[in-house]
């Protein structure tokens, strides 16, 4: 096997390269990352120093490859599969991409801060920068609202950018529930949730949810077949 992936199955930036490799079908050998465990750390950060998930090796060619983003890149780039993940035409291929950092950055984020929030003691609270997470999420919110005018975030085509979107709004989804009135939003939203590499991901996520700290919210859906 030439691929490994190093990632844990709860995290939401690790979700964003599964759906990548399940949507074209393409072989890897999973690697389960445990920071808590002193030794796993050791090994993660041998292979890669900054210690953030996940990581792709590619042993064929020799290269760790890192950041989500680049990482499904590499994969169109030198594991091409059915389905290209961001398009030949180079202005869709910007839109696809601003699309994919909007959903790191304005959703993944912020939802990760408030995560993070409810994780503090009483006397570790940050009210202020939970409102701001909070404020930035409702922008993103209006507007993915805005964007989703058709099946998936930047047009007919299932991309890079979606792949971003489904992990940053399934657990936003929990933190910060959508408008009832953010109709588009909440349809894009299922049909995310809906997508095969998508429900393949959260099922094989589903054994550690009990260790994400608003477990009592995630939907009853989710938890069982």
């Amino acid at each position: 096997m030439s691929l490994h992936l190093y990632s844990h199955p709860l995290a939401s930036f690790c979700h964003k390269v599964l759906i990548a490799l399940y949507e074209n079908d393409t072989p890897f050998q999973a690697h389960l990352v445990d920071l808590g465990n002193p030794d796993s750390k050791a090994d993660f950060l041998d292979l890669w120093p900054v210690g953030k998930m996940p990581v792709l090796r590619d042993e064929a060619r020799g290269r760790t490859v890192p950041e989500t983003s680049i990482i499904v890149e590499y994969l169109q780039q030198h594991y091409p599969g059915p389905r290209a993940l961001l398009p030949a035409d180079a202005d869709a291929r910007l839109q696809v991409r601003l699309w994919d950092r909007f959903f790191d950055l304005y959703v993944q984020t912020p939802m990760q801060r408030l995560v993070a929030e409810e994780m503090r003691g009483a006397g570790e609270k940050d009210p202020r920068g939970a409102a701001d997470a909070r404020a930035t999420l409702a922008v993103a919110y209006a507007m993915i609202e805005r964007q989703a005018e058709r099946e998936w975030i930047c047009g007919d085509a299932f991309t890079l950018a979606d792949c971003a979107a489904a992990p940053a709004l399934f657990y936003a989804a929990i933190v910060a529930p959508f408008a009832p009135e953010q109709t588009r939003l909440h349809g894009y939203y299922e049909r995310l949730m809906e997508r095969a590499s998508v429900r393949r991901t959260l099922t094989e996520a589903r054994p550690y949810f009990p260790l994400f700290p608003l477990r009592d919210r995630i939907p009853a859906r989710f938890l069982a077949d």
